[in-house]
């Protein structure tokens, strides 16, 4: 009570560091400090005593600087990132100085020159989460400049912080808005020299749809839907969203998609378009890579407007539901254009095709060079989720085809692999969707079947997660709510092998265990059509053909079976393999393959 009071203030904090410095230092020492020097003097400094900015101090390449109006402190710091950038045009790229700036508004604790606390702590943190040439605030400010500033923010959700307590929501200033704003054709190709590489996330900006109605009042329920878009888009984790304040700046113009793609730094664009005719609607939506100006996928959805929410909902979710799976082919598409900007990402990529191409033609040595690969992603980046999927996904087929000579070994690593992305990120779907496979294996089905339903809280459009929990719920004997999650999963994803293969397979041996043997075929027919690898769907139809008596054709599936994974049938009768949780199921399959089979192995 008696000691000394400590002063405080509120304050626009921006921190700046130079992107690289140590390996420009590096490569030659005192020709940059000479650069460093040139540019605060003749360019930095004045912008900040132009925006009324203090530097608080410096460290090397450090900068901590005070404002007193938070819109000051932005202006400030696009002027000078878009400065930069022009005059980098002409530097070669090894010798670029090029800034990270983190902006926040925060209470700081007064030490003379000097200011400490969460606030600044807050600002240097932001500043390590910007790219090179970008500019990262906090929510707080982003409030206070919202329509103050000319340029687009997009919205990356909420992160966490080393050293702060609560999870932040952090935006970022749309790189290139600075040029877009100002129609200066000579700062566009300036800034459009200096770009940056894409987001390591696969990135995508939805558009405003145009309406075709010419009726005014549909332009409310035209943007509900795209933001509902953006919103549903924003909870896959693994996509990097533009932001709706910033896909909105293009509203009502003639774009070019290779240039917004440029103008936000996204390799994908939805765009589409909505026409209504008395009490329908026609809603139209396609899906453009940014880069070539590809169309990757078009869809239409013809509804009766009854219910303009219903209407919105059931089109969002099956919209979401088909680019996701999209923009993921895509991306495997791209990961052959390897460079080492983005190396982590593009060697994941390269992991899961290669995981999907094992599982398509049954081919182990594919599937031991997916795990290799996703390995050298992850000494890349030790805290790559995505990396980590490939790999858990990868040794837990090794342990259901028993691809290994030690299979329960590949569902340990399976095992470490999910607990890793627990520790990365536990509420990311595809985490839990990892997880919760890999429980159902290890026998803990109450569990397993938990995270997927959380997976699906998450993100209620994942149709991965429907068919996980689908599959996960026909094991375990709850026959009906996996009729309705695999049933929903396909709806919402017809066309993935993956997401379709697996559907049906829950699909089939939810059939099986009620004893609906014709509905059993029919779903393992269509499974084995999506994936004919795979060894579960292949063994239900087997024991499907027993029960029918159809000796011959059940020697034929027997024979495809052991052609990719001839240790399968086996294990199942050793118990090693188990594809139901309750003893009774197990032992109404195994019968079925005793009676398909003169000999059970």
């Amino acid at each position: 009570m008696g000691g000394e009071r400590v002063e405080r203030r509120l304050a626009a904090i921006l921190a700046a560091d130079v992107a690289g410095y140590s390996r420009l230092m590096g490569q030659d020492e005192a020709g940059t400090l000479q650069r460093l020097k040139a540019l605060r003097g003749e360019l930095v400094d004045p912008k900040i005593a132009e925006h009324k900015g203090r530097i608080v101090k410096t460290t090397g390449d450090g900068l901590l600087i005070e404002f007193p109006s938070v819109v000051e402190a932005v202006a400030c710091a696009v002027a000078v990132q878009r400065d930069i950038a022009e005059q980098n045009a002409s530097v070669p790229a090894a010798e670029r100085l090029v800034f990270r700036v983190g902006i926040n508004l925060g209470d700081v604790i007064i030490d003379g020159e000097d200011i400490h606390g969460d606030g600044v702590n807050i600002a240097a943190r932001l500043e390590g989460l910007a790219e090179p040439g970008g500019i990262c605030v906090s929510a707080v400010v982003y409030d206070q400049v919202r329509g103050r500033v000319d340029c687009p923010f997009e919205d990356l959700g909420e992160q966490t912080l080393k050293n702060i307590s609560r999870p932040l929501r952090i935006y970022r200033v749309v790189r290139n808005s600075a040029a877009r704003a100002t129609g200066d054709v000579a700062t566009k190709a300036a800034v459009h020299n200096n770009e940056l590489p894409l987001p390591n996330k696969p990135s995508i900006a939805v558009l405003p749809f145009q309406n075709m109605s010419g009726d005014p009042e549909q332009e409310y329920f035209v943007d509900g839907m795209v933001e509902e878009i953006i919103t549903a888009l924003s909870r896959i984790r693994w996509l990097f969203v533009i932001a709706r304040d910033s896909s909105f700046t293009y509203k009502g113009q003639s774009i070019d998609v290779k240039q917004v793609g440029r103008e936000l730094g996204v390799r994908y664009v939805l765009e589409g378009s909505v026409r209504k005719s008395g009490e329908r609607v026609r809603i139209t939506a396609q899906l453009i890579d940014a880069e070539t100006g590809a169309h990757l996928w078009a869809e239409r959805y013809d509804q009766t407007l009854e219910d303009v929410f219903a209407v919105q909902e059931e089109v969002t979710r099956s919209i979401v539901a088909a680019v996701a799976p999209e923009v993921e082919l895509a991306e495997i598409a791209h990961a052959g254009r390897f460079t080492a900007n983005n190396a982590v990402a593009q060697l994941t990529w390269r992991a899961q095709g290669l995981f999907y191409e094992a599982l398509q033609k049954g081919q182990p040595p594919l599937m031991t060079e997916a795990i290799g690969t996703a390995q050298r992603a992850i000494a890349i980046d030790a805290g790559w989720l995505a990396a980590y999927s490939v790999l858990g996904w990868a040794y837990s087929m090794c342990h259901l085809f028993r691809w290994r000579p030690e299979p329960e070994k590949a569902l340990n690593a399976a095992w470490s692999a999910a607990e890793r992305m627990l520790e990365i990120d536990a509420l990311d779907d595809r985490t839990l969707g990892l997880s919760g496979f890999v429980r159902v294996r290890r026998g803990e089905q109450e569990r397993a079947i938990a995270d997927l339903r959380r997976a699906i809280e998450i993100n209620p459009n994942s149709a991965n997660a429907l068919c996980l929990l689908a599959f996960a719920e026909a094991a375990v004997g709850l026959r009906q709510e996996a009729k309705e999650h695999g049933s929903l999963a396909l709806r919402l994803s017809p066309r993935d092998f993956w997401i379709t293969g697996n559907a049906q397979l829950a699909l089939a041996m939810a059939s099986y265990s009620a004893r609906e043997y014709a509905e059993a075929v029919r779903w393992a027919e269509l499974a084995m059509q999506s994936a004919p690898t795979g060894p579960i769907r292949r063994a239900v139809m087997i024991a499907c053909l027993g029960r029918s008596g159809d000796q011959k054709r059940a020697a034929q599936e027997r024979a495809v079976l052991d052609s990719f994974a001839p240790d399968f049938i086996r294990s199942l009768f050793r118990g090693e393999n188990q594809v139901f949780a309750r003893t009774d199921d197990m032992e109404h399959l195994l019968t079925g393959l005793k009676l398909a089979m003169s000999e059970p192995g």
